[in-house]
């Protein structure tokens, strides 16, 4: 076996088969950008179904009640989308309740991955921030790749000795940049996970298990130890990364509950207006060609379908980071060609 196969790119949107208006559109770009966005489509596509239909919204509302219809939908499933919410808030806040028992397993639990982080870190304690903790690690596995390089510099096995130099230097010059994004990032917003989600520790896992593999004579005790430690750095990346990515999964759930709670109230307002108060005799005139009825009807449409864009913005998001994501350790689910085929014997 010689070679290490294809070096992915080292951010997930260049390792992403996906062009780069759709990754921006499912991670990076902000849900009330994104929802304002769905909302300027929905407005022009009635806008634009009305403009080419061949009878008239008023037309129709002369021989039945297309919007009484409309909005009394509306008024019902904005009241379940809201239940929906309360019963999304109960789901999340239900992992913070548990007897005293439950909770000492969890805080020991954390404690103890602390520790485990502090061996590797060689720090009398980890820092509290997410932000600077992703930061601490990261730079933990650039020191012990560096390491690991020093520990075979002496060794007779050229191949090795090259394999190891370019995988060195490829973490290294991937840590820095990953360290430099999480520099001013702030847990809560999109930043951190980002960063983490960059920092492909799977296939470093993969490409040194290979190394390994391959060299497993020329490996003296020193290398051996300093491979170990190599790949005990990345694993505590890897669950670092999969708890932080747990804890944004939470944080982005109640935000999504509370800005479905801001806009559904002015939906429901709009609904219920629309039931109880419109006059379509009342509406009369024409505004840039369109009936003015058209846009009074369409303007409030899509302020009431507004929650559930807002919905549809967010579990974007979280669905996409989810699915990139399924598989911890070395496993890569997503297309991914092969320098060679890998000897196992």
């Amino acid at each position: 076996m010689s070679g290490d196969g294809s070096q992915p790119s080292d951010t997930m949107a260049e390792r992403s088969a996906d062009p780069t208006w759709k990754h921006q559109l499912l991670l990076n770009a902000n849900r009330w950008v994104v929802t304002a966005g769905l909302m300027a489509f929905v407005f022009v596509g009635l806008l634009a179904a009305a403009r080419f239909s061949p009878v008239s919204l008023r037309a129709l509302m002369g021989v039945k009640d297309p919007t009484g219809t409309l909005f009394q939908a509306l008024t019902t499933a904005l009241i379940t989308g809201v239940t929906l919410v309360v019963t999304i808030n109960s789901l999340v806040l239900s992992q913070e309740l548990g007897a005293v028992e439950d909770q000492r397993t969890r805080l020991e639990g954390a404690l103890d991955f602390r520790e485990d982080v502090e061996d590797s870190i060689d720090a009398p304690i980890s820092p509290p921030e997410p932000s600077s903790f992703l930061q601490a690690v990261v730079a933990s596995s650039e020191d012990r790749a560096i390491d690991f390089r020093d520990a075979v510099s002496d060794s007779q096995d050229d191949e090795l000795r090259e394999r190891v130099d370019d995988f060195v230097d490829n973490l290294t010059t991937h840590a820095d940049s990953i360290r430099e994004d999480l520099e001013n990032a702030q847990f809560g917003t999109f930043d951190v996970v980002k960063s983490a989600l960059d920092y492909n520790y799977s296939w470093k896992i993969f490409r040194a298990q290979r190394i390994q593999n391959a060299h497993a004579d020329s490996f003296t005790d020193e290398a051996r130890e300093a491979y170990d430690d190599l790949l005990e750095s990345l694993k505590l990346f890897g669950l670092a990364r999969e708890h932080f990515k747990t804890l944004y999964f939470q944080w982005e759930l109640i935000n999504l509950s509370r800005a479905m709670m801001y806009v559904a109230v002015p939906s429901l307002v709009v609904t219920m207006s629309m039931l109880l108060f419109f006059d379509s005799d009342a509406v009369s005139g024409v505004f840039f060609g369109v009936d003015i009825l058209v846009w009074i009807v369409v303007l409030a449409s899509t302020i009431a379908v507004t929650p559930f864009l807002l919905l549809i913005a967010f579990i974007l998001r979280v669905a996409t980071m989810a699915k990139r994501t399924l598989a911890i350790g070395p496993f890569i689910l997503r297309e991914s060609s092969r320098g060679e085929e890998i000897d196992w014997e």
